[in-house]
This record gives structure tokens, sequence and C-alpha cells, in this order.
């Protein structure tokens, strides 16, 4: 791939990684080195799974013990441990705001928070949440972006409150750890469902998972680029951790 994309192109990255539970050295070790590569391949966006940070957690005690107040000096240590140049980075984490518990992906430029959105379609088992309620927009080099948790994708309102503001692009976050049979059935439904969403709203897509195995479950989560066709552009093996890089119109 050149270094820079063609006019009116702007480079994107998305990442299948290992999946990190309660390891947060782990996890921003990883990011870190995935954040030098897609920087060498002139990524100016580059995108990290659902709950990244501390796994994706379900159980409030396990909650209470991993989340992060994002005003709170401990994730402003945090991010210190961040590239400081690079990519625009956007991952999941687990937050916690006055009390409340949220499954969060949070947008991060040169070590600064720059916003956060918060899931808001819950699963029952994500009942130890609370639901987002806002659809923030942002924009790296004129290029405007929005995102999706995982399940939120199942819905067309999301998507589509991301294409009323404007974008082009819309970021999923997602992590498809799951029985091994329900991983088999769901393998090639996820990009079907999210088709439907650019189909719909004329968006590009682009998601990131996690992939591996543990405890007689499995990750099959595609990393996907799709098109607002709803065609998948480029995928990366599912069975690997691996980094995508992609252009896409600015416009």
């Amino acid at each position: 791939m050149q270094p820079t994309p063609p006019a009116g192109m702007i480079r994107i990255g998305i990442t299948l990684t290992p999946e990190y539970r309660q390891d947060i050295s782990g996890a921003v070790a990883h990011l870190v080195d995935a954040a030098a590569r897609a920087e060498s391949e002139g990524a100016r966006l580059l995108l990290f799974p659902e709950g990244y940070l501390q796994g994706y957690l379900l159980e409030e005690e396990a909650l209470r013990d991993a989340a992060f107040n994002l005003s709170s000096h401990g994730f402003g240590t945090l991010l210190a441990r961040f590239p400081t140049s690079g990519p625009v980075i956007v991952l999941g984490l687990i937050e916690e705001d006055a009390g409340r518990y949220f499954n969060t992906a949070i947008v991060v430029q040169a070590g600064r928070l720059i916003g956060r959105y918060r899931k808001r379609h819950l699963l029952a088992s994500e009942r130890a949440f609370c639901p987002g309620t806002d659809c923030p927009v942002f924009e790296v080099d004129g290029l405007r972006f929005g995102i999706s948790i995982c399940y939120d994708t199942n819905f067309p309102d999301t998507a589509r409150d991301v294409a009323e503001a404007g974008a082009t692009l819309i970021l999923c976050c997602a992590n498809n750890m799951m029985p091994r049979a329900r991983a088999e059935t769901w393998r090639n439904l996820h990009n079907a469902i999210r088709g439907d969403r650019c189909r719909e709203t004329g968006l590009w897509l682009a998601s990131s998972d996690v992939t591996g195995e543990r405890d007689g479950m499995v990750s099959w989560g595609p990393g996907a680029i799709l098109t607002p066709a709803g065609e998948v552009a480029a995928q990366l093996p599912p069975d690997r951790a691996g980094l995508l890089t992609f252009d896409i119109p600015v416009s």
C-alpha cells in the first residue's frame, strides 16, 4: 500500500485482537504496537474491539473493580501510556460515572480524550450496564464518523442518527466471544446485519472484534470494511489477530 492515500481518500485501520480480560497492561502494549504499525501504513483512524481495555465483563462486582471514571486521575495516568502521535484511536472500555456503569467506546487523539459513545442497545446479559442516550459524531481529516457497539448494529436507529448528523462512516466495536455452536451460527450473520445498516443509510462501516478461544467459547466476529451498498470490501482472517488498513472516501 502506498504511504499516503489518493486525493479525497483517508486511510483507516481495523484490528482483530486477542481478548484481554483484566489485563490492562497487555491491552495497552498491544494497542501501542498496533498503532505504530498503522501509523507506518499511513492510517489516520484505528479501531479496537468492544470492552478492549478491561475485557468484556458483565458481573457487577467485576465492573466495580475494573471500571474507569473518565475524569479520574487513574484514567489520566492510563492515557499517558497511549501514543502521542499517529492515528486517532477508538476503543471499547468499561466506564463508571456517578455509580453507574456503561459499555463505552472512547476516542483518543495524541493521548487526549476527545469524546465517548455509550452503547445504547443492551443485551439481557448486560443488565449491570446503563444504556447510553447520545449519538456523537467525530471528525478526523475531514472524515466524519460515528460509533456503534456490537448489538447496536441490530437496530436501525443508531446508524440512522449517525447518517443524519452528516457522517460518512460508522465504526463498530464488537466482542463476539460465544459458545462454539452459537459462534458458528452467527459467523456469517454479522456482516449481513451490518450491511443492512449500510444500505439503509449510505454509510461505510468498519468493524473490529476479538479472536481466539476461551473456556469452550470462540470468536469469529469479523474485522471488516463494508461499502455503502453493504458489500464486504476487505476483511481480516477471523482466526488470528491482525491489522488491516483501507482507503475510503472522505465524503
